[in-house]
């Protein structure tokens, strides 16, 4: 993780297991088989594993969310870019890891990048008093930057979990977790966010 910005002094909120939810994105076989940085998508389904473990002990929410499509993608999003996915879907791409599906109280199932556009993601928080949400997932600079902002612009708290979250590059990583996030919320660890719900105080990652 780059180290542009000095450790910021202002503790992370209390994270009251009441009014928060844990939001794991598109950790599913098809993205979690492609090569990630800075860390493998292995140590990223591990942290989040680590997440929601404790998420669920607590009594905060976990929601699980994952992009799927029919055979004929008639669902999908369909625009002329320069660039298109290399992703091709193979049989089973969209089954969340086995290891993290058991811990989803809430399952959101996705029809592009974001995880609130055209799903009941925000029903589902709102309704349930969650107001502030841990994100990780991957892709860091897709799926969980797409959540992020649209999480931001609903006026949610926001701790975006560095090392519960990977990219196709490092580069990539970086500059979401340097440059975008500490404007929408507060960038953290794992240890930082167990380490709160063990009672002690943590710190963010970088200043806002």
């Amino acid at each position: 993780m780059s180290k542009e910005k000095p450790r910021a002094d202002t503790p992370l909120p209390d994270l009251d297991p009441r009014t928060t939810a844990l939001v794991l994105i598109d950790l599913q076989r098809g993205i979690v088989a492609r090569p990630c940085e800075p860390r493998s998508a292995a140590d990223v389904v591990r942290n989040g594993v680590r997440l929601a473990t404790a998420a669920r002990e607590r009594g905060a929410l976990v929601v699980m969310v994952h992009v799927s499509f029919p055979a004929d993608f008639a669902n999908a999003v369909k625009t002329d870019v320069d660039e298109k996915s290399p992703f091709a879907p193979s049989p089973g791409w969209d089954e969340l890891m086995e290891e993290l599906a058991p811990l989803g109280d809430v399952v959101i199932v996705k029809r592009q990048w974001g995880a609130f556009y055209g799903t009941n993601l925000d029903l589902e928080l709102r309704r349930r008093g969650r107001k502030t949400l841990l994100l990780g997932g991957i892709a860091t600079n897709f799926g969980v930057e797409s959540t992020a902002r649209d999480a931001w612009e609903r006026n949610y708290q926001l701790l975006l979990v560095e090392d519960a979250m990977a990219s196709f590059s490092a580069e990539s990583h970086a500059f979401a977790t340097t440059r975008i996030f500490p404007r929408l919320g507060r960038v953290c660890s794992t240890e930082d966010v167990l380490k709160v719900w063990q009672g002690g105080a943590a710190r963010s990652l970088y200043s806002l």
